[in-house]
């Protein structure tokens, strides 16, 4: 009787788990059923200052992200979720300084605006600016693996906000 009983409760604690409530969730990812695309343009430079091929690596790293952490499909025109925006800032700053007043950490900056479309719920949608920076000693060029660690650095913690801005209900 109790192995009855309790088979009853199995299957249906089963049958409710399996039945969709619209949304699905995946490591704290909240996408409604009706969404299997998502779109990211090729982001803009608009900064002063120049650092060739970033925008096309910042690219790259948010569809990486969205395409390894979500089952949305990336597409190229039409997606259900649309990324587009501009890297409107790349600054490099002396942040502390030596006894004899000369820099011994610089920080880059990098500021991104982000425009999210969300063409199945239009009142999800926005226009938000993102910002990280990463600190390196001042005698030390911002170039080859150093630069590439400062984006890498910056560029996955931007891209996790976007992430999570977008992708979670946290």
């Amino acid at each position: 009787m109790i192995s009855k009983i309790f088979k009853s409760v199995a299957v249906f604690i089963a049958a409710i788990s399996l039945t969709s409530c619209g949304f699905y969730s995946l490591s704290g990812v909240s996408i409604p059923d009706n969404v299997k695309t998502f779109q990211v343009d090729y982001f803009g430079y608009t900064a002063t200052q120049v650092e060739v091929g970033i925008e096309r690596d910042f690219t790259i790293v948010l569809q990486d992200l969205i395409q390894d952490q979500t089952s949305l499909s990336l597409v190229t025109q039409n997606g259900d979720y649309l990324y587009q925006g501009e890297i409107t800032r790349f600054y490099i700053s002396p942040i502390t300084a030596t006894a004899d007043n000369r820099a011994s950490q610089n920080r880059l900056t990098i500021d991104i605006n982000v425009r999210f479309t969300n063409n199945k719920d239009e009142e999800k949608s926005f226009e938000k600016p993102y910002s990280f920076y990463y600190d390196y000693p001042a005698n030390t060029q911002l170039q080859n693996a150093v630069l590439d660690t400062a984006l890498e650095v910056i560029f996955d913690q931007i891209t996790q906000e976007i992430y999570n801005d977008t992708l979670t209900n946290w």
